[in-house]
């Protein structure tokens, strides 16, 4: 696992201290993830990272308790990263995390996606357990500068939600959208990854 993260070892570690110590009592994590949280969670959010440009800026939409979104920042260290959550709780946690862990490329902002739309632009937009495609498509594609990159972690029904999208895509001028199975350590199940281009500005 130490090489498997490099150099954001350190702060991905104490990340994860962090959320054994407070996830459940503020609420940010389920009891039954605590234990799960390097298979389920981390190794899970790491898994977008490859996906993402190595510098720019990275909007993590509805970070929640920082996932994927601080497992990003530590690993992209050259990225700016911005921490979109409507929730106040939520992004008191995430300034605390980004403070403690030094993460100085870290911006957390309390909004909502559709309330910065048209102020707020990034070369990409992660998203992990937000909404269904057709839905995240309307609150992520108006993120990105054209040319820029939707990577969201999905389940088992990808493809179907790729299929039940497409339209709402085109409207918003998203490219091809494609499943990749992205793997991290041997012994952790591949995370489903659907990543699209915004080729094009696109109309409300």
């Amino acid at each position: 696992m130490t090489e498997f993260f490099g150099d954001a070892w350190p702060a991905v570690a104490r990340f994860h201290s962090m959320l054994v110590d407070e996830g459940v009592l503020r609420g940010l994590v389920g009891p039954r993830e605590v234990t799960r949280l390097w298979s389920r969670h981390l190794l899970n959010s790491a898994a977008v990272v490859p996906f993402l440009p190595e510098r720019g800026r990275i909007i993590d939409l509805g970070s929640g308790a920082g996932l994927p979104g601080i497992v990003v920042a530590a690993m992209r260290p050259e990225c700016e990263v911005v921490l979109l959550e409507p929730m106040e709780r939520r992004t008191d946690w995430l300034t605390e995390v980004a403070t403690q862990l030094t993460l100085d490329n870290v911006t957390v902002e309390r909004n909502r996606a559709q309330d910065v739309h048209g102020r707020l632009v990034g070369d990409a937009v992660t998203a992990r357990a937000v909404a269904a495609l057709d839905k995240l498509y309307r609150m992520a594609l108006p993120l990105l500068r054209p040319g820029g990159v939707l990577v969201a972690l999905k389940g088992d029904k990808a493809e179907q939600e790729v299929q039940d999208a497409k339209h709402v895509g085109k409207k918003w001028g998203a490219g091809v959208a494609e499943v990749a199975l992205a793997s991290t350590i041997a012994g952790v199940e591949p995370t489903r990854v659907v990543r699209v281009v915004r080729e094009v500005a696109g109309v409300r």
